[in-house]
């Protein structure tokens, strides 16, 4: 038998990332610690409801941090359903969180979906459900 566990990304700033996921997603830190093979360090995160969890992995010998470019990614994004997509994404831009799309309708009767960033360039979906 095999189970999805979870999806790992990588954090430049591990304390500013695990606050970005508990603030704006309500994520609760679930463990954290060094990992001194690969010289980093790991954070999981989970939300109430669900076993999924998202690692975020620090490394201390990462000289360069940058995301490719949409077009070239690999990984395209993590994805939250949320409650109140156009109130979330209003508070998330006063915060100064990116905001890639602006919240809008799948098709007549759809969800509303939007797209953020995190603090190191994640792309994340967020989804109302109709």
């Amino acid at each position: 038998m095999v189970v999805f566990a979870h999806v790992s990304i990588r954090a430049s700033d591990m304390e500013r990332s695990i606050r970005f996921y508990e603030t704006h997603f309500g994520m609760k830190l679930a463990g954290r610690r060094p990992i001194p093979q690969n010289r980093a360090e790991i954070a999981f995160l989970g939300s109430e409801g669900t076993p999924f969890r998202l690692e975020l992995t620090w490394y201390q010998d990462q000289k360069r941090f940058e995301q490719a470019r949409y077009e070239d990614r690999l990984f395209d994004h993590l994805a939250f359903t949320v409650a109140g997509i156009d109130d979330l994404v209003a508070r998330m831009k006063r915060e100064g969180v990116t905001v890639t799309d602006e919240p809008y309708t799948l098709g007549p009767g759809g969800s509303r979906i939007a797209f953020i960033e995190d603090p190191d360039g994640t792309l994340i979906e967020l989804i109302e459900k109709r």
